[in-house]
């Protein structure tokens, strides 16, 4: 039985997978977007948002240009650190150059308040949510949205076994 294992070790370690550097860090799996974010509050408080909804500029709520609405994303300060989780429940101008605009009770959760724009990263909460969102838009992404379950390619090394030095001992007891 022992030779069996090392033989076994031997023919099928070179054969694993090796993920190497293509796989996402942690922290950069979920990440969908990066850029510049702003906020809203008094002038359109109390109003309808895009989906309906009256906006309440104290809820954790946001608008962007294209993400379904319902959307959650955690939305991280860059500057900062601060993290804080919304919901997609309206909509920017196509040509903003801002990726959100975050209700005021988001903003103040940020720190962001008193600098009024800052650099954000988008981040959705789990790989069932991107799976999602990459079938909404089937191919037809938006621009600057990364959608992948994976930063870089996951490159994949096969190497062949040497069985040149192997020499097998087959003992064989009859009874």
């Amino acid at each position: 039985m022992k030779y069996f294992t090392i033989l076994f070790l031997l023919i099928i370690s070179p054969l694993m997978v090796s993920a190497g550097d293509g796989s996402p860090s942690p922290d950069e799996a979920l990440k969908i977007q990066e850029g510049v974010a702003s906020y809203y509050g008094k002038g359109f408080h109390l109003r309808k948002t895009a989906n309906g909804e009256i906006f309440n500029m104290m809820e954790m709520t946001a608008a962007h240009k294209n993400l379904p609405f319902g959307t959650m994303l955690k939305v991280t300060n860059l500057k900062n650190g601060k993290e804080v989780w919304v919901r997609i429940n309206d909509r920017l101008p196509q040509t903003s150059r801002r990726i959100i605009d975050l209700s005021k009770g988001a903003a103040q959760e940020l720190d962001m308040v008193q600098d009024g724009i800052v650099k954000v990263k988008l981040e959705v909460p789990d790989f069932e949510t991107m799976a999602y969102l990459m079938e909404h838009y089937q191919g037809n992404k938006p621009q600057g949205l990364r959608l992948r379950m994976y930063e870089s390619p996951i490159e994949i090394e096969f190497e062949k076994p040497d069985f040149s030095g192997l020499t097998l001992e087959i003992n064989i007891e009859s009874g």
